[in-house]
């Protein structure tokens, strides 16, 4: 199969055509161009049939092709469309990233979900892949729009349906999850018992203080002592550690069932990143990772949970940290836009497979062995309570980043482009 592009496909039908372009009569011409007319309109009567927008733009973000769904969504008319940039009827799109992405080559996929008012109020789930696949450099990116707004409602509507239901679930899974620390726990307390009663053979105890004394000056005494205590140092640190891992599952539980509305006061997004990494640099330092911080050098104020935003910037930068080896390198940067301020949590790990995208804010999914499935979900909720959004992009084999938007305490005012204006 012929290519167009670095690895690109081409229709075999378009293969054969353009092999023989300069062996084509006017006939010939015409029936290819018959044949060409006939598969475009199959293609659009087939997207136009869809119920979901997709737009199709250009390197430079500029609309190439949309769909009558796509038109229905924006509410828009089909002529304001064409020849714009995306960015004019998506204005909450990054198309920095989308572009970056697309330029990077690679089995890349950036999905987000943002609120918009026109023409009424509604959630909208955006997936953006390039159009040449896995090739570097940009032939466009393809948008499809999932107007997810009775899906969120009904989402909403379970999860108040499922916390009650939730107490039967957590009593469940906390057995599960709490049963191998607590095993563990038994364990080496009946080791530490055992090694207890040792040392009181050991030293004599029914033999008197004559006996005890005699006992610790001979030479295999001090080495049997000291091979116990180190045994029992041992078993004490793995007892410490089982117990860090339940209190970890506790807090995660509580915190996914029993969710505190946010205290709002207006702030500086940077300040709390900047105490999250010096809260988590000895874990980074100690895993050898690499921190990069890329901050605006001033934020506008928004209004957040201090206390709650730590908690989001600590489950991305330790979902971070986990998918990266030694020498990965995470890097936290932040920035504004019209109408919210926004912080990114970029790692060079693994990424994150494509068909794994849907089910990654999902409760109780994790691809960690150790994971409870819960941060994402208590991520997601933590900013919808704040107004704000998250957004996703990520590439197999070279890193994700998740970025998160909170609405600025004064949206700065956002001119429309006027006729004409790109």
């Amino acid at each position: 199969m012929a290519v167009t592009r670095k690895g690109v496909p081409r229709s075999s039908f378009l293969d054969k055509v353009l092999g023989r372009l300069d062996r084509l009569d006017s006939e010939g011409l015409q029936s290819v161009v018959q044949r060409l007319a006939r598969e475009r309109a199959f293609l659009e009567t087939l997207f136009n049939a869809i119920e979901d927008g997709v737009v199709v733009a250009d390197g430079a973000g500029r609309v190439v092709y949309f769909n009558a769904m796509a038109t229905a969504i924006l509410g828009l008319p089909p002529e304001s469309m064409e020849g714009e940039l995306v960015t004019r009827f998506l204005p909450e799109l990054d198309w920095g990233q989308v572009a970056r992405l697309d330029q990077a080559g690679g089995p890349g996929i950036y999905r987000a979900e943002f609120e918009v008012q026109f023409p009424r109020p509604r959630y909208l789930r955006l997936y953006a892949a390039p159009l040449d696949g896995e090739s570097p450099g940009t032939t466009g990116v393809a948008l499809i729009l999932h107007d997810a707004t009775e899906a969120r409602q009904k989402t909403n509507e379970v999860v108040e349906s499922e916390r009650l239901h939730a107490l039967t679930l957590l009593a469940a899974s906390v057995a599960h999850e709490i049963g191998n620390p607590l095993n563990a726990l038994h364990i080496h307390l009946q080791l530490i018992e055992r090694d207890l009663k040792k040392l009181k053979l050991l030293s004599g105890g029914a033999g008197g203080a004559g006996r005890k004394r005699r006992w610790m000056q001979e030479p295999t005494a001090v080495a049997d002592l000291t091979e116990i205590q180190g045994r029992m140092g041992g078993y004490l640190e793995v007892a410490k550690g089982e117990i860090a891992r339940l209190d970890y599952i506790v807090t995660e539980f509580l915190q996914a069932l029993r969710p505190s509305p946010p205290r709002l006061e207006a702030g500086d997004l940077n300040k709390v990143v900047r105490g999250t990494v010096e809260l988590l640099r000895p874990e980074l330092e100690n895993r050898r990772l690499v921190v990069k911080e890329e901050l605006a050098r001033s934020l506008p104020e928004a209004r957040f949970d201090a206390v709650q935003m730590k908690q989001v910037l600590v489950n991305l930068m330790k979902n971070a940290m986990q998918a990266m080896g030694p020498e990965g390198v995470m890097t936290v940067a932040s920035g504004s836009g019209p109408d919210a301020v926004w912080v990114s949590v970029a790692d060079t790990g693994v990424g994150i497979e494509p068909e794994r995208l849907n089910r990654i804010f999902e409760p109780f999914y994790t691809t960690k062995q150790r994971g409870t499935g819960l941060g994402l979900l208590i991520v997601q909720r933590i900013l919808r309570a704040h107004g704000g959004r998250i957004e996703l992009a990520s590439q197999p084999g070279r890193g994700t980043t998740f970025r998160m938007w909170i609405p600025l305490l004064e949206p700065r005012p956002r001119l429309l482009p006027g006729a004409g204006e790109s």
